[in-house]
């Protein structure tokens, strides 16, 4: 009888940012507890129930351990967590390191650099590693697309939208963060571009005719026997003048602009009344690669 073999299984996309987290919180659990073993187990109940930052600290930790709501996606590799759940995350997360960097500062400010570094031996390192792992769930939960940008499978990231067209039934469905913005008739969207930053197709050089180049009139002049006058002699006319301050101030402006340009998804559908020239989304370009998944979303758009 054949024996059948069990095909190994890839990890769902999602599943690591869900173990990181996890691991976070179960080490500064881990650490919480071998702190409270070094003194009384009562008398740090007692305390942890009249600190409201203890109070804190424990609904972080519950968060971060359990992950309620939490399941990985493979349509949804970014976000394997529920919107309020990244949000509390990242919030308890800012706070957490904001009073970890403030409580090592203070104690450094009061005791000096020379015990600050023997505090830091005596703790392994924890007065370090403690604001990088908040400052880590800060990072993990930050705000991002849906997804990578698959030009060939159609799905594209600008900024912390998400858009993903189905040539098939000709819709698009457009994604901020976790959130579904709406569905729409791929035909009726389009990228509006700023003027000065408008992808322009490429136009084939036409090449044009040699024109006569005529003889200066002074060269004309001396093959007829006639002496050059002082116009003819003449030397040419001055350069322009170097642009004013303000007029660079203007094309600084513009290099910005043109640096991180904005551009629109607009839905134009004309059989709803009052969603004429609607703007789905507006968002900036701020990196080489939401530049080219706008200029793919924008010929994709135009193949509908």
């Amino acid at each position: 009888m054949a024996r059948t073999r069990p095909t190994p299984t890839a990890a769902v996309p999602g599943a690591g940012t869900m173990f990181a987290l996890r691991a976070i919180g179960l080490v500064l659990l881990a650490r919480w507890l071998f702190s409270m073993a070094q003194m009384d187990f009562i008398a740090a109940l007692q305390g942890m129930a009249s600190s409201p930052w203890a109070c804190i600290n424990l609904v972080f930790l519950f968060l971060l351990i359990v992950l309620p709501g939490a399941k990985a996606r493979v349509e949804r590799p970014f976000h394997p967590l529920p919107q309020w759940l990244r949000q509390a995350l990242r919030f308890f997360g800012a706070l957490g390191c904001l009073f970890a960097l403030w409580s090592v500062g203070a104690f450094v400010w009061s005791a000096g650099w020379r015990k600050a570094v023997h505090a830091v031996v005596a703790t392994n390192g924890w007065l370090v590693v403690a604001p990088a792992l908040y400052g880590a769930v800060v990072w993990i939960c930050r705000s991002r697309a849906l997804w990578r940008t698959n030009i060939a499978a159609r799905r594209f990231a600008i900024g912390r939208y998400a858009v993903s067209l189905d040539a098939a039934t000709r819709t698009t469905i457009v994604w901020l963060e976790s959130r579904k913005v709406g569905q729409y008739d791929a035909r009726e969207l389009s990228v509006r571009w700023p003027q000065d930053v408008r992808p322009v197709e490429p136009v084939q050089p036409v090449a044009a005719a040699p024109a006569a180049v005529a003889p200066p009139a002074s060269q004309a002049g001396i093959e007829a026997g006639i002496e050059p006058s002082a116009a003819d002699t003449a030397p040419p006319p001055a350069a322009a003048p170097a642009p004013s301050v303000a007029a660079s101030g203007q094309t600084s402006r513009k290099g910005i602009a043109r640096r991180w340009p904005k551009i629109e998804l607009l839905w134009d559908s004309p059989a709803a009344a009052g969603h004429n020239r609607q703007t789905v989304f507006r968002v900036r370009l701020a990196t080489e690669g939401d530049r080219v998944a706008a200029r793919a979303l924008d010929a994709a758009l135009k193949q509908v």
